[in-house]
């Protein structure tokens, strides 16, 4: 078998020994003679199994006891719409940093009936930088702030969130969640996708202080209240049980391997690596600003903006076994999604491919 270098922005590459521990398990889950996508969510095996997830979770994070951690569905995407629904308070508007498409998406879910202020934005310059929060002016009686941490589509990311005071701070960590030691006090709402660096799509992760899990309305839809999931330990109807497994499983991996100070030191030396070679390479620029890089999702150009050229990348690569690298398409380039899980040698394989594509195309 050969493993293919997987640059997807998601769902995006596993841990191989964590694809290796669910192979092992799954015709027989721990003597149970099922799979665990055969589990009943309400068997002290499958309990077992959501008691590891949520531990691995509060642990690697250092979530704070007044935290709750919930394994929802419906992805990052309704929690544009859960958000305002259970915390906006009246007269009282929502301040939103926009800093990128799924800023904007979150913005479009607010126009339907939430007041809100953009305080910030970096759309004047195509979303390439992130906007200094210090200039901004944050209501100290907004219902929140709203932050997305990472921009897979532009390749920014936030290395330094805004003081809120007593204003919750909510974050869509999704493309970056796990990839570095935050100090969770500072923030209301955490809440991501669990496609990129968690475990498979289908599960969405949301860590939310206590305090704000009553101020949602009654009348609310039962499903769209945070009441509901944590009243029922996120068990209020059947969960994406594999997808909560399959992030035991990666929590532990992580573990395994020293914590997040350990992740972070070598996402920052894959990023390096690859930030290097754009930099030092004439055939290749990232029209990112170098103060706001992401070091999950690394967007980058063939010089010119050579469209033709960047195809010819694209399907070369992946003829070399590198998948994924072609950017968004609303705004074309090209990008690799260097997550968690993408080891060091997939990094050195494209930095290799950039190179001699360079010289075989005279760049």
């Amino acid at each position: 078998m050969t493993r293919t270098h997987n640059f997807n922005a998601g769902p995006a590459v596993l841990p191989l020994p964590v694809l290796q521990k669910a192979q092992s398990e799954l015709l027989d889950f721990e003597g149970t003679g099922m799979s665990v996508m055969e589990l009943s969510h309400r068997s002290k095996a499958f309990e077992s199994v959501l008691a590891r997830a949520e531990q691995g979770i509060r642990e690697l994070m250092n979530v704070p006891e007044n935290y709750t951690i919930l394994f929802l569905q419906g992805g990052a995407s309704l929690q544009f719409s859960m958000l305002p629904m259970n915390l906006a308070l009246p007269n009282k508007p929502v301040d939103v940093f926009n800093t990128g498409v799924w800023s904007k998406k979150a913005i479009a879910e607010l126009k339907k009936g939430t007041p809100y202020t953009v305080v910030a934005s970096s759309e004047d310059k195509n979303f390439s930088y992130i906007p200094d929060w210090k200039t901004a002016t944050l209501n100290p009686d907004a219902s929140y702030v709203h932050v997305t941490s990472n921009n897979t589509i532009f390749g920014t990311q936030w290395t330094e969130f805004p003081e809120t005071g007593d204003v919750p701070l909510v974050v869509d960590m999704s493309s970056d969640i796990l990839s570095r030691p935050l100090d969770i006090s500072k923030f209301g709402v955490i809440y991501a996708g669990a496609q990129k660096n968690i475990g498979p799509s289908g599960v969405t992760l949301v860590i939310i202080r206590k305090d704000l899990v009553e101020r949602a309305s009654t009348s609310l839809p039962t499903m769209l209240q945070y009441r509901t999931h944590v009243a029922e330990n996120s068990l209020y109807n059947t969960p994406p049980t594999f997808g909560i497994y399959m992030i035991a499983l990666v929590t532990e991996w992580i573990k395994s391997l020293g914590g997040l100070d350990v992740l972070t030191q070598q996402n920052r030396e894959k990023a390096a690596l690859l930030y290097d070679e754009i930099d030092s390479n004439p055939a290749f620029y990232s029209p990112t600003e170098k103060s706001a890089r992401s070091l999950m999702n690394v967007v980058f150009r063939i010089t010119g903006d050579n469209e033709t050229l960047e195809n010819k990348f694209v399907k070369e690569a992946e003829a070399a076994n590198l998948v994924g690298l072609k950017g968004h398409r609303s705004v074309g380039g090209l990008r690799a999604s260097i997550y968690n899980a993408l080891p060091k040698s997939s990094v050195e394989a494209l930095v290799s491919f950039m190179r001699d594509f360079a010289a075989k195309n005279g760049l």
